[in-house]
């Protein structure tokens, strides 16, 4: 077991393809060293309901139907590293999905303490693809079953309501294979960039048990540490 008291996990970005797992360890990891998940989605949403100068400039854009660049998620997440909770370190949630932000947070972070290491968690595709597309839903106690993996007792009924279970309309192969193009069109440049960064790129693989997992993480996550320090 991995002793989280013997280093500081930095910032920590976690990498895979859709389905692998990352929220869950990311999850985990907060849970073990008492770290935020900064979430560009969740900035966003918050930046524009505060009304800052940030935020009133994305509604501008959203309104216009226009995206939102790059430089002014950049500038939401700046801002949200300036925060007290950030100084043992944080987990990147969304970002950099691109590598242009991947090459701006390396800039930021270039006087920090701990620079970014990324842990990309492996998964063969068609784990995935039945990880995602047997998901079943029990829509009154929320009990989330997979029929490849952990189906019911009884054919599409949950063992607890008796409820008939459900699928959502996105955990479908056509949705997957969809956002399986989108990751290996922008993201996948992320994990080659980080790849080609000695001593701050690790992978695991994340078609084991979820404990056993997050304990490859860790200790990918004290090895790079242990690099990046010396």
């Amino acid at each position: 077991m991995t002793n989280s008291n013997e280093f500081l996990p930095g910032p920590v970005l976690l990498l895979g393809a859709p389905g692998v797992g990352k929220g869950t360890q990311a999850k985990r990891l907060m849970e073990r060293f008492g770290i935020p998940q900064i979430s560009t989605g969740d900035l966003l949403r918050q930046n524009r309901k505060d009304r800052t100068p940030l935020g009133i400039f994305a509604d501008e854009l959203i309104d216009r139907g226009e995206l939102v660049p790059d430089d002014l998620v950049n500038q939401m997440v700046a801002e949200r590293f300036k925060q007290p909770d950030t100084a043992r370190g944080y987990i990147l949630d969304g970002f950099p999905r691109t590598l242009g932000q991947a090459e701006w947070l390396d800039g930021v972070l270039a006087t920090s303490l701990l620079p970014v290491v990324a842990i990309n968690i492996v998964v063969p595709e068609k784990v995935l693809l039945e990880r995602i597309t047997g998901r079943l839903i029990c829509p009154v106690c929320g009990t989330i079953y997979n029929i490849y993996s952990n189906p019911p007792k009884n054919d599409r009924v949950c063992d607890h309501e008796g409820a008939k279970l459900e699928q959502r309309a996105d955990d479908s192969e056509a949705v997957f294979y969809d956002r399986m193009k989108a990751f290996e069109a922008k993201t996948a440049a992320v994990i080659e960039y980080y790849r080609h960064h000695g001593g701050r790129f690790s992978e695991v693989d994340g078609d084991r048990n979820v404990d056993v997992v997050t304990e490859g993480i860790l200790a990918a996550l004290l090895a790079m540490r242990q690099q990046t320090v010396s």
